[in-house]
């Protein structure tokens, strides 16, 4: 019963995450049958891919007719951020079995990784971090499927749906977790930086300048925390010292 509450904790906390995510599933589902994408590969995309901006990609260089070299360079690219949450959670993942991890990789999301990343800031997790982790990642992952499925059947309905910039419900919901989420100057930095730079290297081909920026604001936010820690040591009165 307990495994059972931290799975549904899990997905009861990224419940709110769903809502602005589903929109993002729906056109991808009418994109695809717009490019003339049958619904058997659109569906099997969200089963099998489940990566969310790049899969917008890759439909796009299938549909151009690209070759699968450069589909697979691509989309690895646009989804190297993953490596980068990857490190982060490292330390709650050793003591896993390999089947464990593969699964838990294989659902890593935008999404996933702020709610549990949340929920760590919070010391609210321990020995539960897989089961809390699953819990999240299964809610996204069956909201992503069924909202493809979604987006077919609107697709057929609604054929101009993909012009509605249904989309910025992501973007929207993202802007909200990460503002709640800075506490600390380095944070500010850190946020500062990252739209800086997202900002300037919009234009760059294949999001690779996303993969810039997420690099460059972690590397100033590392920076400004070690000089607030050393300053804020310098302040500390040492042994036998008088304020």
């Amino acid at each position: 019963m307990n495994n059972r509450r931290i799975i549904f904790d899990g997905a009861r906390d990224s419940l709110p995450l769903i809502f602005p995510s589903m929109p993002f599933g729906i056109v991808f589902g009418a994109m695809a049958k717009s490019l003339g994408l049958s619904d058997v590969v659109t569906m099997a995309f969200s089963i099998l891919v489940f990566a969310g901006s790049s899969q917008f990609i890759a439909i796009t260089l299938l549909a151009s007719g690209a070759a699968l070299p450069v589909i697979i360079v691509t989309t690895f690219i646009v989804n190297l951020r993953h490596i980068l949450y990857a490190f982060s959670l490292l330390p709650y993942v050793r003591s896993l079995s390999h089947r464990m991890r593969l699964a838990m990789g294989f659902l890593v999301t935008d999404e996933t990784y702020a709610t549990v990343i949340n929920r760590i800031s919070q010391a609210q997790l321990g020995n539960d971090f897989s089961r809390y982790y699953l819990g999240s990642g299964i809610l996204m992952y069956s909201n992503w499927v069924f909202c493809t499925y979604l987006g077919i059947v609107a697709g057929n309905q609604f054929p101009q749906l993909t012009d509605f910039g249904l989309d910025i419900a992501m973007v929207v919901a993202f802007v909200g977790i990460v503002v709640a989420n800075l506490r600390l100057p380095s944070h500010w930095i850190c946020a500062a930086v990252a739209a800086v730079s997202g900002t300037l290297t919009y234009a760059w081909p294949n999001q690779t300048g996303l993969l810039f920026s997420s690099c460059m604001a972690i590397a100033a936010g590392v920076i400004a925390e070690n000089i607030y820690s050393a300053r804020n040591n310098n302040q500390t009165p040492k042994a036998g010292e008088t304020s």
